[in-house]
């Protein structure tokens, strides 16, 4: 069985999925806390509800960024 991928950046290093992943599909799958952490997708920051609905197309790039308390 043949299985189409599309071809994104993530994190400035090249990333296959599924064409059908959304960005939360892919975060979850890579297990980043969704609580704690900003996208930028194509440049632009994406708000936590459009994560399902944002649906990458192969050369997107997605930058995730982890945010991390202390003091």
């Amino acid at each position: 069985m043949f299985t189409n991928y599309i071809f994104i950046q993530l994190n400035g290093k090249p990333f296959n999925c599924l064409p059908n992943f959304s960005l939360r599909d892919i975060l979850t799958y890579l297990d980043f806390d969704l609580d704690s952490v900003i996208v930028e997708y194509n440049s632009e920051i994406i708000h936590d509800s459009f994560l399902d609905t944002t649906i990458p197309v192969s050369g997107d790039r997605i930058e995730v960024l982890t945010i991390v308390g202390g003091g």
